[in-house]
């Protein structure tokens, strides 16, 4: 008994183990948000009743807002749950107050029992000391771009799903045409498509509209469309068509606001004119204008100089990273946020684990699909791709690659170092010296001496 009380008159009291920690942000605040409701906590000294619930309608959210004015507070946490917390920050934002969007994962060890009330106070506490950190949001005018190219994103989807269905119809139907062009959406496909909807069933005719780049000469295609076209079959054909080109008419304006968009933003206007262009072809599903002008006066630099970076790739990497690299010190953050970076877990001095952390980075995804295209290319990042794809696997190989291809987009835009590729020669002979010296090293070191054979005569 004597010494539980010796102890308890050891250990600080529980308000002066929280003055210890340093208050970094006094006018902070924090809001755990929810579909119905959300609930905000200030400090205790601002207001007798220092948390208070808002109901998610636009009128509440002013209020809210207007009370966190009226308390002087500057800046508020919250949590990123679903999308339900985008029109309170845009909101908080409008009014000039700093936001932070902190991952859920770094704050969800509440201590006691959890309620929407005590998440809210933690989250006051976590800020108020300092403790926590936001996640990456562009400016308000890139933003804005994102959500177009996302939803660009997605309209592609849905109507790559009806191609499916367009494909379906005609397989129904015993039409081959999926075997005979590479693209039943290409310039071929679509008028084969267009002429059996409106009613031309005969094969000779359709094979007509051939179009002159298409590899199948006429007889094989005739063959092809030679089927069963019942009525049932192409009502779904004409229907998957008209949903096909509805999503595409809708791209078509989605490609107008993102012109828009770029056009908004501030403009780096450039000193040099724009390079000459490394690719020569569109992407696929490239946007419907200029995308790699309208980028070179945006950023100054011309970053479909990098290998394995077009025009669209380029631009959908900027709807998700931004033009300010100065958001992440060195190039080793910007690949630590992407998940490009080996996450070490070390303990009593030991290297556990060097596995890339799983995250749904969408512009880690981007640089994952150029690092396997890069992979295909006679270049320096593809040389390097086919030998660690050799040695480790494809899958370390393309997180490697798309590693490389995230430093040079970050040294592309923070500090405009131009790119210049030594190409797959130097970089398969540097690799050569490279393990040549090691053998030498490893030759002395057991007390032999590594030397040049003189090169063997054929014989005949």
């Amino acid at each position: 008994m004597r010494e539980d009380k010796r102890m308890a008159r050891r250990r600080p009291a529980k308000s002066t183990r929280q003055q210890m920690l340093l208050t970094v942000h006094p006018h902070a605040a924090g809001m755990d948000i929810g579909s119905r409701f959300h609930v905000v906590a200030v400090p205790p000294d601002r207001s007798p009743e220092p948390v208070r619930t808002f109901e998610s309608f636009t009128a509440d959210l002013h209020r809210m807002v207007d009370w966190l004015v009226e308390l002087g507070i500057t800046t508020v946490a919250m949590e990123s749950t679903g999308v339900y917390w985008i029109p309170a920050f845009e909101m908080l934002e409008a009014r000039g107050l700093e936001v932070l969007l902190v991952n859920a994962r770094h704050v969800k060890n509440v201590p006691g029992r959890k309620t929407d009330v005590h998440d809210a106070v933690w989250l006051q506490q976590l800020h108020q000391h300092g403790l926590l950190r936001g996640s990456f949001r562009p400016a308000q005018t890139l933003a804005a771009l994102r959500a177009y190219l996302r939803h660009r994103e997605r309209l592609l989807e849905y109507a790559a799903a009806h191609i499916q269905h367009m494909q379906k119809a005609l397989m129904l139907m015993n039409v081959q045409l999926h075997h005979v062009v590479s693209d039943i959406t290409g310039a071929t496909g679509m008028k084969i498509i267009r002429a059996i909807v409106a009613g031309n069933h005969d094969p000779a005719t359709l094979a007509s509209y051939r179009d002159i780049r298409c590899q199948a000469s006429v007889e094989t295609i005739t063959e092809a469309l030679i089927g069963h076209y019942r009525a049932e079959h192409v009502v779904a054909l004409r229907q998957a068509l008209e949903l096909y080109d509805c999503y595409q008419a809708k791209v078509a304006e989605c490609d107008q606001a993102i012109e828009a968009a770029l056009a908004s933003c501030e403009q780096a206007d450039p000193e040099m004119p724009l390079p000459a262009a490394r690719y020569r072809t569109r992407q696929a599903n490239e946007p419907r204008f200029d995308v790699r002008t309208a980028l070179f006066q945006l950023l100054g630099t011309d970053l479909t100089q990098l290998h394995g970076f077009g025009a669209y790739t380029a631009l959908r990497l900027i709807g998700e990273c931004g033009t300010d690299m100065t958001k992440w010190p060195t190039a080793k953050h910007f690949t630590s946020w992407l998940t490009l970076a080996p996450d070490n877990q070390i303990s009593g001095g030991k290297l556990l684990s060097t596995k890339t952390r799983r995250s749904a980075n969408r512009a880690a995804k981007i640089l994952r699909l150029a690092a396997v295209n890069v992979g295909k290319t006679q270049t320096a990042l593809g040389a390097f791709y086919r030998r660690l794809a050799a040695r480790v696997g494809k899958a370390k190989a393309v997180t490697a690659t798309a590693r490389k291809l995230a430093v040079l987009f970050y040294n592309a835009l923070r500090h405009g170092m131009a790119y210049q590729d030594p190409g797959a020669t130097y970089y398969e002979e540097q690799y050569r010296q490279r393990v040549l010296q090691g053998l030498r090293r490893r030759a002395k070191a057991l007390g032999y001496e590594l030397r040049e054979s003189a090169a063997v005569e054929g014989v005949s």
